[in-house]
């Protein structure tokens, strides 16, 4: 420190002006990169992040109303179910899916079936026919279709309720 003093006071005065200048805009240049710039940042970020919290919450909203009205629904009966889901199945897939029963279990065969009218018929099934699938191995069918009209092949396993 002795050292920075005696440097100091060698210094013309006019140096000693230059210095201090020096000094002043490096630590106004620090200030404003540490202290001034990222808020500044944050603070032009938070309407979008604000935006965007409120349409994950709305989002939310959504579905926790979704879940408490699915929770009031009444349980449907086993033959009430697999007929609901024979229903949908026929109306909503077509020829390109096969549904085989086993007791508790539904097996679903698809074949080239639209991936509009699957994601329609998956919340039927889940609405109307209370099922939902447990196993599904799907994989998109090679027929030469354009991405915005995909098309599926495979299988869906589907827990029935019990007799």
């Amino acid at each position: 420190m002795n050292t920075l003093q005696t440097r100091w006071a060698a210094l013309g005065p006019r140096e000693q002006r230059l210095v201090t200048m020096a000094c002043v805009l490096v630590g106004a240049a620090l200030l404003w990169w540490v202290a001034l710039a990222p808020a500044l940042q944050t603070v032009r970020s938070a309407p979008a992040q604000h935006a965007q919290a409120d349409t994950q919450l709305q989002a939310m909203r959504s579905m926790a109303t979704e879940a408490t009205a699915l929770r009031t629904q009444r349980s449907l009966s086993y033959e009430e179910s697999l007929r609901n889901l024979e229903s949908s199945v026929k109306q909503t897939l077509g020829a390109g899916a096969t549904l085989s029963v086993n007791d508790t279990r539904a097996s679903l065969t698809l074949k080239g079936v639209n991936a509009n009218a699957l994601a329609q018929w998956l919340s039927q099934a889940r609405l109307n026919a209370r099922v939902v699938p447990s196993e599904a191995r799907l994989m998109r069918s090679q027929a030469g279709t354009p991405t915005n009209n995909a098309t599926w092949d495979g299988t869906m396993v589907l827990a029935l309720p019990s007799r």
